[in-house]
């Protein structure tokens, strides 16, 4: 006698069964009455509704979806009643964010031509309507200490660089008087002015930190008030195709930080998806799941991921501003690898209360977390010369300072009004939507009278920083393209001038290194015109005396000397200032100094393929060629010998090549120049090497490149940690493939829908040809857009499900991915 044939009803019970919590619930699935008739009634029967007819409903899915949910997570419920229930269709909803509160926003279009704002300003003096611009302020002080102090940097910049441009016209073997001595003299003064404002920047930031008191600091006034309850706080963490386990753990570490103070009830934390990669969204839902379960944040941690992807994330921070914006006070920017201490939020928060004037607030990051050599160098540099830099650009901006899109805070009243960015005017790579648009927040921001500070001092604000040399540069890439665009505005009406000086450093990052190969450049082809030219003795007619070439070799040292000085005080400074501060923590006051040895030597290796780079990518960003926009790395990533070699192999033949040249032309000149091909004939093993984990570890062990975050990790960062590592070994979240099938993430996939249409027909008839599109066509025959828009309605999900299961040509791809063995997909506690 043999067994009867199981039907798919027994199937789909047995899977249910396997991840059904309570063992009682378990065994009436496996041999308890349910009307087994067919999948339809199966549904019906498990939604509590027998009466239905199992022809007339199109989604019978969907009326097990609660119950599904309830078998799984029985105890403790999947969430609080409130955020699980049910929409106007009576299909199970899980909200996953709070009720809207809508406002209108409307960009103000953009004036860049400076004759058409000259005239405008010209037409309103004319018809008596000028009005002067006002200009509040924290302090009623601080604003003439400011324009001080930015005169005497004008004149100490411009004073410098004249004197050392006379010296470079006494070097040069014509004294400045051939047209290319003098366009080599013209990119001299440019690029030397550049450094002097770097020196003079660095110096003044030296002189702010060994002072005890900054009485024009933002925090300066500011006592431990107590937040009062109408200063909601958004924490904003915008988010695409990123490692969600790395996200999540410095979420939800800041989360319980801001708990330790007692002042969370005063804060929301928003994930803000643009992520395109739907098994990346279902992992991001998961971990959300895990977190406010864990913590019972439900209610304080929300999710959003937005199908209308426009503007990246200066779009994904307008629909936040529009949908929620009216909540909250405040908002704080975190990027993915931001970590904030609860503490350091506090403040923030009690920073904006105290100066009613200022719109944003930005926090001094440091840099902690990675472990290459090349990054470890990296987060030395930061920590250690950082400092001085951000102090300094305080000490000549004060209230009209930097926004560097994270790790800041931001009063929303008037971000709304005022900070809401239209597309550049006009065709081409350098217009459209505005791609670095933190400096041009704090521009619109100040112009429109509020304040933008720099909290120099503020401890407890994290961030990591590009793995290898080939990460930053894919960072760099597009944030030249951003700076280059942004300096289309210097002209805009109404900006302050120390914003327009801001444009201004943003595009001279990277133009800089142009000019500085340009020099190079002609400075070989100068070499080359007095080598293989004749001399002329009499470039004027007439003339009784000859004009003899020189050239001081005394001179160019001194001139190099004053250059390196320049450069390399700073550094000098730097170390000298953590030995007055305690350099036990950077590994011992010898540790540091060797340190900072190694990592200038790393520095000059790497500037000359810097400078390369950051040339091509200003050329390709104004010829117009795309850029791709993809989320930085967030590991601890090697780079591999194949791809140094494609990357830098031009950068070392170009070396060879130019080293050749010039010593046919000129052997002694070699030495000179020896510094920039050499490193370019190196940088294929300097790229490779300098990625190795390994020696990060070993360097770790010889406390070199020592910052306190390693030696001493705040517990935040330990916490972190912590959750990075649980989560990347017990995280796990169910495939594409899975939602659809598996009867539990199905639930949870449908519960999660956010795309609840009215039942019309033609949405009705187009969701009905996808589903038979995607049943027929399995897993494979889909993109990624299909997928997110089934993740994104509820349903087709469903529905999808039910013909999965029902439907006898449902390609087999589905059943083979989407229930892989007998592993359920819990979601985990990190408790």
């Amino acid at each position: 006698m043999t067994s009867a044939q199981p039907t798919p009803t027994d199937f789909y019970l047995e899977r249910l069964a396997l991840q059904t919590q309570d063992r009682k619930e378990r065994y009436k699935l496996l041999v308890g009455d349910l009307d087994q008739h067919d999948i339809a009634s199966l549904h019906a029967a498990l939604g509590g509704d027998n009466e239905t007819d199992s022809e007339g409903n199109k989604d019978p899915a969907a009326l097990s979806v609660g119950r599904r949910l309830a078998l799984a997570y029985a105890e403790p419920p999947l969430a609080p009643p409130d955020v699980l229930s049910t929409d106007t269709s009576g299909i199970t909803r899980l909200r996953t964010a709070p009720p809207m509160q809508r406002t209108p926003l409307a960009p103000q279009q953009w004036s860049t031509n400076p004759f058409v704002n000259m005239g405008r300003r010209f037409k309103r003096w004319a018809n008596g309507d000028f009005r002067r611009r006002k200009r509040e302020s924290p302090s009623a002080s601080w604003k003439w200490v400011a324009t001080r102090r930015r005169w005497i940097l004008l004149v100490l910049i411009f004073g410098q660089s004249i004197i050392a441009a006379n010296q470079m016209r006494t070097v040069l073997p014509g004294q400045g008087m051939q047209w290319l001595e003098i366009t080599i003299l013209s990119l001299f003064v440019l690029l030397f002015a550049w450094v002097s404002a770097g020196f003079w920047t660095a110096l003044m930031g030296f002189f702010q930190l060994l002072r005890s008191h900054d009485r024009y600091a933002i925090d300066s006034e500011v006592g431990d008030e107590p937040i009062v309850a109408e200063a909601r706080t958004a924490l904003l963490v915008p988010i695409c195709n990123e490692d969600v386990a790395r996200v999540f753990a410095g979420v939800r570490a800041t989360l319980e930080s801001l708990r330790s103070t007692g002042n969370d009830r005063h804060f929301d934390i928003f994930i803000l998806s643009d992520t395109s990669d739907p098994d990346i969204a279902i992992q991001e839902t998961y971990a959300w799941l895990v977190m406010c379960r864990d913590l019972g944040a439900f209610g304080q941690v929300f999710y959003r991921r937005r199908q209308r992807r426009v503007k990246r994330k200066s779009g994904n921070l307008d629909d936040f501003c529009r949908r929620w914006g009216a909540r909250y006070r405040y908002m704080v920017v975190l990027d993915a690898d931001s970590v904030m201490s609860g503490q350091c939020l506090t403040r923030l928060v009690q920073m904006m209360e105290v100066h009613t004037r200022v719109g944003i607030i930005q926090t001094a990051p440091r840099a902690s977390g990675r472990l290459n050599l090349y990054a470890r160098m990296q987060q030395f540099a930061t920590r250690v010369y950082g400092p001085l830099f951000t102090a300094g650009l305080h000490f000549w901006q004060l209230g009209e300072s930097h926004y560097w899109g994270h790790n800041a805070i931001i009063r929303l009243a008037p971000f709304m009004q005022h900070c809401i960015l239209a597309p550049l005017p006009g065709k081409g790579s350098m217009s459209g939507e505005i791609l670095s648009h933190d400096f041009v927040e704090a521009a619109l921001m100040r112009r429109a009278g509020w304040g933008v500070w720099i909290a120099y001092q503020l401890e407890g604000s994290y961030e990591e920083m590009p793995p290898n040399l080939l990460d930053e540069l894919n960072r760099d890439r597009r944030w030249c393209h951003g700076n280059l665009m942004n300096f289309r505005l210097f002209f805009s009406q109404g900006i302050h001038p120390v914003h327009r000086a801001v444009f201004l450093t943003g595009l001279m990052s990277y133009l800089s290194a142009p000019l500085w190969c340009l020099f190079l450049v002609l400075s070989t082809a100068l070499l080359a015109v007095h080598t293989f030219s004749t001399p002329d003795y009499f470039p004027e007619p007439g003339m009784l005396f000859p004009v003899w070439p020189q050239w001081n070799p005394t001179l160019a040292v001194g001139l190099f000397g004053v250059t390196a000085l320049l450069l390399f005080l700073p550094k000098l400074l730097s170390v000298l200032l953590v030995w007055i501060k305690g350099s036990r923590h950077f590994g011992g006051p010898l540790k540091v100094l060797a340190s900072m040895v190694l990592e200038s030597l790393f520095s000059m290796l790497l500037a000359p393929v810097r400078m390369l780079f950051h040339t091509r990518f200003v050329l390709t960003s104004l010829m117009g060629w795309a850029v791709q926009w993809r989320s930085p790395s967030r590991e601890n990533s090697d780079t591999t010998w194949g791809d140094a070699i494609r990357t830098h192999w031009s950068q070392t033949l170009l070396g060879a090549v130019w080293a050749t040249g010039v010593y046919v032309m000129e052997p002694t000149f070699l030495w000179w120049l020896s510094p920039i091909v050499v490193a370019l004939m190196l940088s294929i093993p300097v790229s490779a090497l300098s990625s190795r984990v390994s020696l990060g570890r070993f360097c770790f062990q010889k406390r070199l490149f020592r910052i306190p975050e390693e030696t001493q990790p705040p517990r935040v960062l330990r916490r972190m940690v912590n959750l990075l590592t649980r989560m990347n070994t017990a995280m796990s979240a169910p495939s594409f493939a899975q939602v659809v099938v598996d009867p539990v993430p199905n639930a949870l996939a449908t519960a999660l829908g956010t795309s609840r249409h009215n039942d019309v027909e033609p949405i009705r008839q187009r969701r009905d040809e996808r589903v038979a599109r995607a049943v027929a066509e399995g897993p494979a025959g889909m993109n990624s857009r299909e997928r997110l828009d089934f993740l994104d309605d509820p349903v087709m999900m469903s529905q999808l499900h039910y013909r999965v299961w029902v439907d006898s040509r449902a390609h087999h791809s589905w059943f083979d991915l989407g229930l892989p063995g007998r592993e359920s997909k819990y979601l985990p506690t990190f408790s």
